[in-house]
C-alpha cells in the first residue's frame, strides 16, 4: 500500500507541476519559434500588438499561478482564465501561425479547469486555432486553405475529443485510486485500532488470569486444608477428651497415641498442600487400596462397621482423579462420622466404561436438603466442597437422604487414565 501511494503520489505531483510550468514552457517555445519567424508572417505592427498580447499572456499565467492554489479547481476563475488564454493564443496565432505551440496547452488542462459541460466547448476551440495554425494561418486566404483548415479542424476535434476521453478517464481513474488509499488509510487506522484494544485486551485477560490463578490456588489450599488439617484437628480434639474421659491409664495412653499419630498425619497433609503434592494416602498406594486403609481406619476411629468394595477392572487413573476422589471420600466419611450418627458405612468404587463413580452410604439419621441453608449445598466446603470437586473434573454429584432414612453419596467423573 505505501508504494501505491508513493506511486500515486509521484504521478499527480508530476502532473501538478505540468500544470504550472507548462504554459510558460510553451510560451517560451512559441516566442522564440515566431521571432525566427517575424521577417516571413508578420509587420512591424503586428511585432508591437504581438509583444502586448505577450505581456498580457505572462501576467495572465502569473494571475492564475497566485490564484489556483487558493480555490478549489474546477471554479470560475479557472474558467476565465482558460477563455482568456485562449482567446490570447488565438489572437497570436493569427499574427504568427507558430503562437499555436502555446495554444496547445488547452489540450491537457481542458478537463482540469472546465466543468463537464465546457469541457468539449473549450476543446473546439483549442482545435479551431490549432487548425488555422497548420492550415497555413489565419485567415485562411484561398478555398484550398479553406478545404485544408476543415480537414485539420476535423482532425484536431477529433484529437481534442480524444484527448478529453483519456483525461476524463484518468481523472476517474486518479478519483478511484484516491479513494481506494483513503479507505486503505481508514482500514489501516482501524486495524491499529483493533491491535491497540486487542492489547488491551490481552492485558486484561493476563490480569484476570493472574487473578483467578490466584483465587484456584486460595480455594485449593482452602479445600485441603478442611479436608485433611481441620479434620485432623477435630480427630485430635475428639482423642483429647477421649483421654480426660478415660478412666484406664492404658486407653488413655491408647487415646493419646492416636492423636499424636492424628497430629503427624496432619503435619503432613498441611506441607502436601502447601507444596500441592498429592495426598500421603497415594504415595505408596493405589487409589483402591489407599481408600481401602481410610475406610478401615475411620471405621476403627469411629466405632462404626465400614465395609469398602471395588466393581470393574481397576485402572491406574490420573494423579488428579485419584486425589479428588479419595478427598470425596474422606469428606462423606467425616459428614456422616459428624452428622449421621451412623453404625454401618458402605463405600464402593466403581470403574466403569468411561468414568469411575464413587459410592458412600450410610444408615444414619439423614437429613432434609430443602431445610439446609443455601451456603451448606452451593458453597461452603461440605456438601459444596464436594459439588466443586466433581465440577472441577467434568463430573458430577449427587446427594440423596431423608430424615431418619440414612444419606447416599454418588459421585461420578471421567476415566482418565495415567499417564
Amino acid at each position: 500500500m505505501t508504494t501505491e501511494r508513493a506511486r500515486a503520489l509521484s504521478t499527480a505531483e508530476r502532473w501538478e507541476r505540468f500544470f504550472h510550468w507548462g504554459p510558460y514552457g510553451l510560451l517560451a517555445l512559441s516566442i522564440v519559434m515566431s521571432a525566427a519567424t517575424t521577417s516571413i508572417f508578420m509587420s512591424v505592427v503586428e511585432i508591437y500588438v504581438a509583444g502586448a498580447l505577450l505581456v498580457a499572456a505572462v501576467a495572465l499565467q502569473l494571475w492564475w499561478g497566485w490564484t489556483r492554489s487558493r480555490q478549489p479547481e474546477p471554479a470560475p476563475a479557472a474558467r476565465a482564465y482558460y477563455v482568456v488564454r485562449t482567446v490570447l493564443a488565438f489572437v497570436l496565432t493569427w499574427l504568427n501561425p507558430f503562437f499555436a505551440i502555446y495554444a496547445l496547452i488547452g489540450y491537457f488542462d481542458a478537463q482540469k479547469l472546465l466543468t463537464g459541460r465546457w469541457v468539449r466547448p473549450g476543446l473546439f476551440a483549442t482545435a479551431v486555432t490549432m487548425a488555422g495554425s497548420q492550415s497555413g494561418g489565419l485567415p485562411p486566404v484561398s478555398a484550398t486553405q479553406w478545404l485544408v483548415f476543415g480537414a485539420l479542424y476535423a482532425v484536431n476535434t477529433g484529437l481534442g475529443l480524444i484527448f478529453g476521453h483519456l483525461g476524463a478517464k484518468e481523472a476517474e481513474e486518479a478519483a478511484a485510486k484516491a479513494a481506494t488509499i483513503a479507505e486503505l488509510e481508514r482500514a489501516n487506522a482501524r486495524l491499529e485500532q483493533a491491535l491497540a484494544e486487542n492489547a488491551g485486551l490481552h492485558a486484561q485477560l493476563l490480569v484476570q488470569a493472574r487473578e483467578a490463578g490466584v483465587n484456584d490456588e486460595r480455594r485449593r489450599l482452602a479445600a485441603e486444608i478442611h479436608d485433611t488439617i481441620a479434620q485432623g484437628l477435630a480427630g485430635i480434639i475428639t482423642q483429647l477428651q477421649a483421654v480426660t474421659a478415660a478412666e484406664d491409664p492404658e486407653a488413655a495412653r491408647e487415646h493419646l497415641a492416636r492423636a499424636q499419630a492424628l497430629a503427624r498425619q496432619s503435619l503432613g497433609e498441611a506441607r502436601r498442600s502447601v507444596h500441592n503434592l498429592s495426598p500421603a494416602e497415594l504415595a505408596h498406594d493405589a487409589l483402591h487400596e489407599a481408600m481401602k486403609k481410610t475406610v478401615a481406619e475411620w471405621g476403627v476411629q469411629e466405632g462404626v462397621r465400614a465395609e469398602f468394595t471395588v466393581t470393574g477392572m481397576v485402572e491406574p487413573l490420573h494423579d488428579e482423579i485419584e486425589a479428588t476422589l479419595l478427598r470425596i471420600a474422606q469428606e462423606a466419611l467425616t459428614n456422616a462420622a459428624r452428622h449421621a450418627r451412623a453404625t454401618r458405612v458402605g463405600v464402593t468404587l466403581s470403574y466403569m466404561d468411561g468414568e469411575v463413580t464413587l459410592d458412600v452410604r450410610d444408615d444414619g439419621c439423614g437429613f432434609d436438603r430443602a431445610a439446609l441453608p443455601p451456603r451448606t449445598v452451593s458453597g461452603g466446603f461440605g456438601l459444596g466442597g464436594l459439588r466443586a470437586r466433581t465440577e472441577r473434573l467434568a463430573g458430577t454429584v449427587d446427594i440423596e437422604s431423608e430424615p431418619g432414612q440414612g444419606t447416599a453419596v454418588s459421585a461420578r467423573v471421567p476415566l482418565v487414565r495415567h499417564a
